[in-house]
């Protein structure tokens, strides 16, 4: 880990509000990167498909705030068991892809999909690995990168959710992956998905790394777990940061919606003690 730590806020945590208090909340804390999202039906998001009015809005709001917005999150599922539905979720990416390209997006977060690992069929597979290769000959053209994050499939429990392997969290399928798609597709690393597993992969993806997410998860029962703030639990990333070769803008990815703004100051505060080069104000709440 190097002596300074570029912080950027993720979007997820603030999907409940409208997009103007997403720049608002982000220069409270002095952020310069903010992350954003297309489609999900999330209140906090572009819509499905925006309209060019919707991004010229957008593109206010960055200039108005002076923050950059180079991260694009797009809602997809390329495991669809379906091959109909498969199709409709590739041509709603590239369309989408390309809204991201005129919002500014240098880089776009994918996932591999929703279905169980153990239960993606080479039929299934060989549709998934199509469309990132599809998406990757599109990116090359609008000259964006592809990032697929480390996220398991999320089952909901009585105290919170149930992690699953994904395409994307089971070791053998990520090395997998990582052998055979285009060279222009990384991934977005998220240790605290991957942390119910047990394995953080790094050695597998380290050079593949073009995009992070920062959180933690604690566990609240047998197999359960809740998402939390980074030092929240003992996740330890002063470890894991070290490790990491990617030296890339970092997202805190708060995930709960009842105290969004203190789980990103106690992120923050974590985040100064285990570097010094972190020079970002926390609030006083």
């Amino acid at each position: 880990m190097g002596n300074t730590m570029e912080i950027g806020c993720g979007e997820w945590g603030l999907r409940d509000r409208p997009l103007r208090e997403h720049f608002e909340i982000a220069a409270m804390f002095d952020f310069k990167i903010l992350e954003f999202g297309i489609g999900g039906g999330q209140p906090g998001r572009l819509s499905e498909f925006p309209s060019e009015r919707e991004i010229i809005y957008f593109t206010h709001l960055k200039s108005k705030y002076d923050i950059k917005t180079p991260y694009c999150c797009l809602e997809n599922d390329f495991t669809e068991k379906s091959s109909v539905r498969h199709r409709e979720q590739l041509n709603k990416t590239l369309i989408q892809m390309e809204s991201a390209a005129k919002c500014g997006a240098e880089y776009i977060r994918l996932f591999t999909g929703w279905t169980p690992a153990e239960e993606i069929s080479e039929e299934i597979w060989l549709r998934m690995t199509d469309a990132f290769t599809k998406c990757s000959d599109l990116a090359q053209k609008l000259n964006v990168q592809l990032s697929i994050e480390t996220h398991g499939v999320l089952e909901k429990c009585d105290r919170g959710f149930r992690h699953v392997h994904s395409a994307s969290t089971r070791r053998d399928m990520v090395q997998r992956m990582t052998a055979s798609l285009p060279e222009n597709i990384g991934f977005n690393y998220d240790p605290g998905n991957l942390k119910p597993f047990g394995d953080f992969l790094l050695d597998i993806i380290n050079c593949k790394i073009n995009y992070c997410h920062l959180k933690d998860w604690k566990k609240t029962g047998e197999d359960q777990w809740t998402a939390c703030a980074v030092g929240d639990d003992d996740l330890d990333y002063f470890e894991l940061l070290s490790k990491m070769k990617y030296k890339g803008p970092l997202l805190i990815e708060y995930e709960p919606l009842h105290d969004q703004i203190e789980g990103i100051a106690r992120s923050l505060k974590y985040l100064r003690k285990i570097s010094s080069g972190v020079q970002k104000s926390v609030p006083v709440l």
